[in-house]
């Protein structure tokens, strides 16, 4: 097993000329063991086949992965962690759940066929799973934080941000499953807008009706923070 010592840069590249090369190493090391992995399966792909692939060594890939799983996984770790970005990049008067909506089809029908094949691999491999919930829990983390942004909520004290992302994240993470083991093979899209509109469909306001962010305070306030709520402000607190 590999040592790890760089686990988790920044995922788009910012900063000096010394940033953006680690950035684009872990990017060669990550697509090379994707490739490798879809060609050949996971088990049958070592570290040296990976370093080899992408022309580094043993120590290089030592600085930014301590195993053949983390770096098969690191391409949709990477992708994930963009995702509260491209929820922020919707527009301001687009409705919450609207925006969340259309940010997870972008997310993943932009995505490469490199990517897709990999993310059917891990999604599917049980020797990867521990690595994959690591993907999903990024995702997780940046939505909350892009929720919390766009709402104006202080997820410090309210909890929906992390509720709304865990729910979607794994709603996502469900219609990824479907599609990966579905044969014949279908499409993603519909799986995910279908998975996405039953989740709709579970919440107070229904399938058809989406939230504006002054609908969803209103609605998430009281119901935390209220009389009767499970985290009741004491007076004088706000």
């Amino acid at each position: 097993m590999v040592r790890s010592v760089e686990k988790s840069p920044d995922a788009t590249p910012h900063g000096g000329l010394r940033e953006r090369k680690k950035l684009a190493v872990r990017r060669a090391l990550g697509s090379a063991a994707v490739r490798l992995a879809v060609e050949r399966g996971v088990e049958n792909v070592t570290v040296e086949d990976i370093t080899a692939e992408a022309s580094v060594s043993l120590r290089t890939f030592g600085n930014y992965f301590s195993g053949k799983y983390e770096a098969i996984c690191a391409p949709g770790t990477d992708r994930a962690r963009r995702i509260g970005a491209e929820l922020l990049a919707r527009p301001p008067r687009e409705p919450l759940w609207a925006a969340l909506v259309n940010t997870m089809l972008a997310h993943y029908e932009g995505a490469d066929t490199e990517w897709r094949a990999g993310l059917k691999l891990v999604a599917t491999a049980p020797a990867i799973r521990g690595e994959y919930l690591k993907v999903t829990a990024a995702m997780q983390e940046t939505l909350a934080g892009a929720i919390a942004a766009r709402t104006g909520i202080d997820a410090q004290q309210d909890l929906y941000p992390e509720i709304l992302a865990g729910t979607v994240t794994v709603a996502a993470q469900v219609a990824v499953g479907r599609w990966a083991a579905a044969d014949p093979p279908v499409p993603l899209r519909p799986v995910l807008r279908r998975a996405l509109d039953q989740l709709a469909a579970a919440s107070p306001w229904g399938a058809g009706r989406y939230l504006t962010e002054e609908e969803f305070k209103a609605l998430v306030r009281p119901t935390m923070f209220g009389p009767n709520g499970p985290l009741c402000e004491p007076p004088g607190s706000r």
